[in-house]
Formats: C-alpha cells, structure tokens, sequence
C-alpha cells in the first residue's frame, strides 16, 4: 500500500474540484456506451444511472461504430472476452477515437491467460485510452515491472505501486488508475492517491467493473483526465464508506446500498469527504 502518512507534506486535492465534476455529471447525464463483461454488465449499467449518466450496452459489430458516436465516453472491458468482442472494441474505439471521445479500458485478467493480456496490449497499441483502470496486478504486467493475477483478482505488483503505475502511464500514454486499498492515479507525471472506499468493497464481485464506468462518466465531463479518474474513485469509496456505515447483513445487502448510496451521493457530501492526496 503506498504511504499516505507523510505529515505537513501531504497536499490534499480541494473537495470542490470532485464536487464539480459530480455535479456536472448529473447535470450533462452523458451517454456512456459499454462493450463490458457479461457477468457484471447489469451492475455497471445501474451504477452508470446512479452516477447520474445514461448507459447503453451494444456490442454487435454492425452497429457499434454508429452507438458510440453519439456517447460521452467509451468502456472497453475484457472481462468476457470472445474474438467477436474484441473486433467490436476496435471498430468502435477507433470510432472514439476520430470524434475525440474518450476511452476507458479494462484490461480485466490481463496476465492470466495469453489471450487476455494479448488483447489489452493489442487496444493499448491500437486505440488511443484515455484512462487504463485496473488491479494491481493487472497494471504490473502491463507496465512490464511484473504482476501476479489469479483469475481476475490481483495478486499483487512487484515493487512500489506508484512507481509501477507512473511506468506503465508512460509506457502506454494513458492515464492509469490503479485500484487497491489506496489507489494510485497518475497521467505519468501527477500522481493522485485516493484513500476513499472500505474494505467491504473487495468481498463484492464487480466492483472493479462497476468503478470503471464511474470513471467514465467522470472523463466524459472532465477536461483532466487524471483529475477526473481520481474524483471518479473518490466519489465511488464514499459511496462503499456510506454504505457501510449504514450496516448490511452480507455482500449483497452492502450492494443494494452501494447503489443507493451512490445515487444519493451529494456534491457536498463530496466535497466534504474525498481524500485525494495529490503527489
């Protein structure tokens, strides 16, 4: 976990900055196109709505292309993976791309299987991302400074978290989100440290999907792409601190007040409790 005790010199992000862009989200409720993981996609279109966007789920080939570019942002998630989707990814990331409309990816399980990290460096030399969100152990392999994943669950990164995803942000020229216990976003250069969440989160399948459609809708209305990730990754801990303050009876109890807390999520509430200690 990186170190976010260092005193008088840590420099804290002012909470209207993330306020703002949660503010503006429900404001413009842009359109978010996913071409997701068929296991959590019903989760990741309901927190696209509790953010305050829209989703819209289309992955044929014949249509994709003419979906996105009507979309405030792009989702690519490798979750599922099948040779068909990835031939939809292309189509519709390069169509992204020509318009300037920003591309999430989620390089679920990269490192697991050939095909699966195959297919993320394949997107990441193809496409332009915006924002690359994944595991630890996902941003470690492909960063190249070595990552260990088991299924889709991290195992874990070889060295130091932020020095792991500043080389990948600049081997890949994306902004890199990394979640953990404390996330670490950098575009290469800043480095963001978010220490929202609560470790409930992690017993609950999705929520790695479900935070990388967060991030979208924050990059959508965001002119920074770093800074919009980091609010994104605040505001989703809040909602999980929230939920968990409320009490649950188990994981899928705590989801239903994920959800719900997200949605009743106020700028204020925000502004008042994100932790984004800038680097």
């Amino acid at each position: 976990m990186p170190n976010t005790t260092e005193g008088s010199s840590a420099r804290f992000m002012d909470g209207a900055i993330p306020a703002g862009l949660l503010a503006a989200v429900r404001s413009e409720r842009p359109l978010i196109h996913h071409i997701t993981n068929s296991v959590t996609i019903n989760d990741c279109a309901n927190i696209t709505i509790s953010t305050g966007a829209a989703p819209v789920m289309a992955e044929a080939p014949e249509e994709v292309a003419e979906m996105v570019a009507g979309a405030g942002a792009l989702v690519l998630n490798i979750g599922t993976l099948s040779a068909a989707q990835v031939d939809a990814m292309l189509i519709a990331g390069r169509r992204a791309n020509d318009l300037g409309i920003p591309v999430v990816l989620d390089p679920v399980g990269a490192g697991a299987t050939e095909f699966r990290t195959a297919t993320a460096k394949r997107l990441l030399d193809t496409l332009d991302i915006a924002v690359l969100k994944g595991n630890a152990g996902e941003i470690g392999v492909l960063a190249g400074t070595g990552g260990n994943v088991r299924g889709v669950d991290s195992g874990g990164v070889k060295g130091d978290p932020i020095e792991t995803a500043r080389e990948c942000a600049r081997a890949t020229g994306t902004v890199v989100a990394m979640t953990g216990a404390v996330d670490v976003v950098t575009d290469g250069t800043h480095v963001y440290l978010v220490g929202n969440g609560n470790p409930a989160m992690d017993r609950l399948s999705g929520t790695g999907c479900m935070v990388a459609s967060v991030t979208a809708a924050f990059v959508a209305v965001g002119d920074d792409r770093a800074v919009a990730s980091a609010a994104a990754l605040a505001a989703f801990g809040r909602a999980g601190e929230r939920a968990a303050a409320g009490g649950f009876a188990g994981p899928y109890t705590f989801r239903t007040a994920l959800f719900d807390e997200l949605a009743g999520l106020s700028p204020g509430d925000l502004a008042g409790h994100a932790r984004i200690e800038e680097r």
